[in-house]
């Protein structure tokens, strides 16, 4: 199934994506996509309904993140081999692993506000995926088996806060609004191969990004069991897992940043599309 969220922020109601690609309200019979719900004998329930009996939801119905209540939002950096390469840094040997606020998930198209006096925005296309079942000390071989689903991600960044002002990449990372996901989240047992989605972003048209998740170093699996040996993954937690080359801060010799107007687009296969208005 795809499942969303839509309506206004902090009102988001249930739904999922019909057989034809149109969005059907499921608040009759669910409250909200909320942790147990990721459960596998919920998404199981999930799959069961009829939604053609089910309300359309209008068009042009915002979305929000296709998952309420998350209580971990888990990011992978330097997880592309060309990425790495363009940042002129050496490939990772473990997973490096940084956190944004839960406060900066935001829907797949609301407008990106960049803090007060930046000039070093940028953009990230990424997986994402959300954890079904607790995972703790999970072998490579069962990770998969903890994950729910997963979705498209834009791990907005502000280079300045994120290099130069003293701390951990989270400073650049967890402004409001800086982690779109969506606009649906893919039931785990319709994409079985996580590392064969196209990754592509473009700001204002002009293709930036052009990847697939075949080049990531450290696949989902590996992810799922590296971050579950030092902590524990709740169910409803959302995780990024790295972006590919293409972002502003690798553009030779001078880095290109997001300003006032532009408008990125996301696009990753089944795990549909993205539209940002940086502001």
């Amino acid at each position: 199934m795809k499942l969303l969220r839509h309506g206004p922020i902090g009102a988001e109601r249930p739904g999922a994506l019909d057989d034809t690609g149109q969005a059907r309200d499921l608040s009759l019979l669910v409250p909200d996509f909320t942790p147990d719900w990721m459960a596998p004998d919920k998404l199981r329930a999930l799959a069961a309904i009829d939604l053609r009996r089910m309300p359309l939801v209008p068009a042009g119905t915002r979305l929000g993140t296709p998952v309420a209540g998350t209580r971990q939002f888990v990011a992978i950096g330097l997880n592309y081999r060309k990425h790495a390469l363009e940042s002129g840094l050496e490939i990772p040997k473990e997973p490096v692993v940084f956190t944004k606020a839960i406060t900066s998930l935001a829907g797949p198209n609301d407008d990106v506000l960049l803090p007060e006096g930046s000039t070093a925005g940028d953009w990230e296309i990424e997986l994402g995926f959300v954890i079904g079942t607790t995972a703790r000390n999970v072998p490579v071989h069962q990770a998969l088996k903890h994950v729910a689903g997963y979705c498209l991600a834009n791990d907005v960044s502000e280079r300045d806060w994120q290099i130069k002002r003293n701390g951990q990449w989270g400073k650049g990372k967890s402004f409001d609004g800086f982690g779109p996901i969506g606009p649906w989240l893919v039931t785990a047992d319709e994409l079985p191969d996580p590392q064969a989605i196209p990754l592509e972003l473009a700001v204002n048209g002009v293709m930036k990004q052009c990847s697939s998740t075949a080049d990531m170093i450290f696949p989902v699996a590996e992810i799922v069991s590296y971050l579950s040996q030092f902590m524990t993954l709740l169910p409803g937690d959302v995780v990024i897992t790295g972006t590919p080359e293409g972002v502003g801060l690798g553009v030779k010799p001078n880095p290109e940043f997001l300003r006032r107007g532009d408008v990125m687009t996301l696009s990753a296969g089944p795990l549909g599309t993205q539209r940002q208005q940086v502001l």
